[in-house]
């Protein structure tokens, strides 16, 4: 039996501990940087493991454990973050969310739970591999600035020579790998915008500097930055999210509030589409005699996924296609964001997206959706798809 084989047959036993491990941390989420008991729970995993585990790495509960083999070899990182989502859950399972208004809405605790039996599943192999991996059980994926940087900024992971990660969707088919070459996730900064004027009745408008309808006007001219000054072939979103402008009938505020975010796919974009939201706060204050605080994050970088060993990682799973693989497909990039991007960063590597539609549903929840649903047969296969791809990197 090949060490691959060995591996997928120990797999295989531990499925369905893979589902439970799933659905006790999808019944008790913990939001970013608050993840205390989610960190023990995955502590205490290793605990009478042959391993090396540092716990709160970086700027939270982050956790490296690595495990050595047999003979000096390849390092290579393997990521899977456990933070979960300000959303009350409205998906009807029997493993429902216990924590009002916090849940696992997008996958983070089937990504937990796969690395950690992965990981066991290696340690009982240990003696039967070359080099080292570290798995990174990372903290605080969903809220800036994140977990990934601080934890690539403690040094922890200076020795990696490769280092992957995945991302179940349930817009995959399951069994389908997504590999997408190149940047792929978008880079990410948010704002928050005050507007303050000079309130007054709203039956004489004319007394006023109405920062409401500054803000309006705000909301307009922001979508001018996609469409009049950025080059048309480039992938720029700019959304604004929140506009709290409370208020009774007969009062116009004298204040405003607006929150947003920008996304692109170029990291040449970043600095450009601030310094048009600048001119545009700029031109607002002088419109409507108001004055305009812009808040402005540059916050994860673009994702990239390196050309080479994107590569690796698909010629390793094309030999599975037509077993637990059904497919490999390449999706168009992103405009959602990740701090994986940190990682790839500093160390070759690539994100995989791993399909987990649920039985007959044509149009499935998205990532982040309170009726968010995964299929769990992605457990297993996202425990296998890892598994095949450091085996293979490990002993090329």
């Amino acid at each position: 039996m090949s060490l691959k084989e060995k591996l997928f047959s120990k797999l295989e036993s531990k499925e369905q501990q893979m589902i439970e491990t799933r659905r006790h941390l999808h019944a008790n989420p913990e939001l970013s940087f608050k993840e205390e008991n989610t960190a023990k729970f995955i502590e205490d995993f290793y605990k009478d493991k042959d391993v090396k585990v540092t716990a709160n790495v970086g700027n939270g509960y982050g956790i490296i454990v690595e495990i050595s083999g047999k003979s000096p070899g390849k390092t290579i990182g393997l990521r899977a973050d456990f933070d979960a989502l300000p959303i009350q859950e409205e998906a009807d399972v029997p493993f429902k969310s216990k924590n009002d208004g916090v849940m696992h809405a997008c996958g983070h605790d089937v990504h937990t739970a796969y690395l950690l039996h992965l990981g066991e599943a290696l340690i009982e192999l240990k003696d039967e591999w070359n080099g080292t991996i570290k798995l990174i059980h990372q903290h605080a994926e969903e809220v800036p600035p994140g977990g990934a940087k601080s934890i690539v900024e403690s040094g922890i992971l200076d020795d990696l020579d490769e280092v992957y990660g995945i991302h179940i969707f349930p817009m995959l088919n399951v069994g389908e790998i997504g590999l997408i070459s190149g940047n792929s996730m978008a880079g990410r900064s948010n704002f928050d915008l005050t507007i303050q004027g000079s309130g007054g009745h709203g039956a004489m408008p004319h007394t006023t500097h109405d920062a409401l309808v500054a803000g309006a006007y705000f909301v307009a001219e922001a979508q001018t930055i996609v469409s009049r000054r950025m080059d048309p072939m480039d992938s720029v979103v700019v959304s604004v999210t929140a506009f709290d402008a409370p208020g009774g009938y007969n009062v116009i505020q004298d204040k405003v509030t607006l929150r947003g975010t920008v996304r692109y796919l170029n990291e040449e974009n970043k600095v450009p589409a601030y310094e048009a939201m600048k001119k545009i706060a700029a031109g607002i204050e002088s419109s409507f005699d108001v004055e305009c605080d812009l808040d402005y994050v540059y916050d994860y970088p673009v994702a990239y996924n390196h050309p080479e060993e994107t590569q690796y990682v698909e010629d390793i799973l094309s030999e599975s296609v037509g077993s637990y693989i059904t497919e490999i497909t390449h999706p168009k990039p992103s405009s959602g964001s990740e701090d994986f991007a940190y990682y790839t960063q500093k160390t070759p590597g690539t994100f995989i997206h791993v399909g987990s539609k649920p039985d007959g549903v044509e149009n499935p929840y998205p990532n982040h959706h309170p009726k968010f649903e995964v299929h769990e047969d992605s457990l297993l296969i996202s425990a296998k798809t890892l598994g095949d791809v450091v085996l293979g990197r490990l002993e090329s």
